[in-house]
Order: structure tokens, then sequence, then C-alpha cells
């Protein structure tokens, strides 16, 4: 199976991340004075470009930009945290790539002349893809677009040969998803009222609607998702069992088991812990790796860019036609 690293994900509904500052793992990236107006930031010997920051920048602004069909360029929000935004997913991915190729090459992971030529036929493609404004705007050539897929690249290669190791296999039990209704209060003498009215026949539904404090009274739940006390009973009741009370240091729950075992969300959920642990198995390497790493940013520079969100930029399948080309590196 082969193993891809997750670009950064984007939630359009209320946008917070801003790019106040700059991390590679856990360590700041220093500003610097000495880069040059075409050089966006320097990780040991090695520079982004002013260029493949764009690229990136601008497929990031037509891809987030519209959402459910509705172009958010055109509308004023009454602030600049949409650009702001994609400029933070811009410069986390960057750092990040260059990171992941410094620690490549490091490990001796190379790019096979197979995988150099399939990286080949992507930059034709999204090339030729470009309209003449858009070629003009972004200022590359083929041989550019290129060397950013080889970039690419090399940072899933990495990340699959760091990963390759991880388990699989996930059993049933591990990744079972039940359905239940749940009550949850945080004082005693409630706590003590709910039992009551369960132990004497209570509908569980009425009784959690009269007093449950959490946001939700059905739900789906996954393990690690409870308190541990919690898992313990909710995991171990069959169809239509309500449990007892449950003490947990934050207050009192009462569980009743719709489903003990959602066959559909339960493999589903099997990717999910994989995903975890090959997320895991990666961090491991690479937040030691980059702890160690010099690295300076064009602060002044990057902080003055701006996004072309014009009619005439609309340039947004450079991430997809890597992937059609070399999803499987």
């Amino acid at each position: 199976m082969k193993r891809k690293f997750t670009r950064v994900a984007a939630v359009l509904c209320g946008v917070s991340l801003l790019l106040s500052g700059c991390r590679i793992g856990n360590k700041n990236i220093v500003v610097s004075n000495i880069l040059n107006d075409r050089q966006v930031f320097r990780i040991e010997g090695t520079v982004c470009s002013l260029k493949e920051a764009r690229v990136y920048m601008t497929n990031y602004q037509n891809i987030y930009g519209t959402a459910y069909g509705v172009d958010l360029w055109k509308h004023d929000f009454g602030d600049d945290s949409l650009v702001k935004y994609i400029k933070a997913i811009t410069m986390e991915e960057l750092t990040q790539v260059v990171s992941m190729d410094l620690l490549a090459q490091s490990r001796e992971v190379a790019l096979s002349e197979d995988e150099l030529s399939a990286i080949s036929e992507a930059a034709a493609e999204y090339y030729a893809s470009l309209s003449q404004e858009e070629g003009t705007y972004l200022d590359v050539t083929e041989s550019d677009i290129s060397e950013y897929y080889q970039h690419y690249a090399l940072a899933q290669k990495l990340y699959n040969s760091l990963t390759n190791s991880v388990n699989e296999e996930v059993s049933d039990d591990e990744a079972r998803v039940i359905e239940i209704m749940q009550i949850f209060v945080a004082d005693s003498t409630k706590a003590n009222d709910v039992a009551a009215k369960l132990e004497r026949g209570d509908d569980f539904a009425s009784v959690a609607n009269n007093y449950n404090e959490l946001s939700s009274i059905q739900t789906t739940v996954a393990r690690d998702e409870l308190p541990k006390e919690v898992e313990e009973v909710a995991f171990n009741l069959d169809n239509g069992q309500t449990s007892s009370k449950i003490a947990t240091d934050k207050g009192f729950y009462f569980i009743k088991c719709l489903n003990k075992y959602n066959e559909e969300l339960t493999e589903a959920n099997k990717s999910n812990i994989v995903e975890k642990r090959e997320k895991e198995a990666f961090d491991d390497v690479y937040n030691q790796f980059v702890a160690g790493l010099d690295s300076s940013i064009n602060k002044d520079m990057w902080d003055a860019l701006t996004l072309d969100t014009t009619d005439g930029i609309q340039t947004d399948s450079f991430f997809e036609i890597f992937e059609k080309h070399c999803g499987e590196i």
C-alpha cells in the first residue's frame, strides 16, 4: 500500500489560522534580513523561491477560495483572514517539504529514473494548462514546475520510507465504533436523580432531555473518545442495555447502548488508526531531525505579498496533476 504524506487540511468555516509566526516542527523560524526579494525562506542551505511559493499559493487560493460553489474572493468579509490563511498553509506546506527533502537526502532517499520521468510528464501537463495570463503571473518555465514537483515527490517518497513498516492490521475490536445515548451531569445530586429515574424504568431519551449537560445525547464513539472509566463500561454493554452511574473526575455518566458494533464506521475507523500509527512513526523521526535545523524567513517580503484573485488567474490543478502522474511514488 502506497502512503502519502498529508497536505495541510483546509477548513473554510471560521478561519482562524493566522501567520503570526512560522514553525518547523516545534522550532521557530527566525526573521532574516539577508534573504533577497526573490527568496521566501531558507532552511540550512536550501532556499525556497518566491516563484515556487507563488505556485503553491495561487493553487491554494483557487482550491480553497471556492466553497459550495461560492467564490469567496467576491465577498467582503470585513478582514483579510482568508488571505492570511492561504499564505499560512502555503508557508507551512513548503517548510515541511523542504525539511523533508533535507531529511531524505540525509537518509539517501532519492527519486528513480522512472519517477523523474513521471514528474516530467506531470510538469508538461500542468505547464500546458496555464493560460498566457497565468504563465506571465507565475513567471515559471516547465523546468521550474518539474523542479517543484521533484521537491514534492521526494517528500512523499521519504514519508513512505518512514511509514512502510507500520502495521496495517487493525482488529475489529480495536476499531469498533458503537452507537450510544448518553447523559452527563456534573452534580452528584442530579446524578442520583437520574439514576433513580432510570432504575424505575423512565425512558432514557426523556431523562436525557431533562438532565444531560453535553451538547448531544445520541452519538457514535470509538475507543479513546470517552473517559477511560466510561469507555470500559460502554464497550461492554449489549444492545439496549443501560449502564448504572459511572463516576469520573469531572462528573457522572449514564450510557445506553443502541448498537454495539457499527460495521460501516468500524471499517472506516481502521483507516484512521493506521493513519495515526503512520503519523506517529513519521513524527518520531521528523521532529528530532528538524529540531537541529537552522532556518530564517524573509518576513517583510512575505507579509507584503498579495494575492491576485482576478478572473484571469484560475489555475488550481497543480496537486491534482501531480497525483495523476506521481501518486504511486
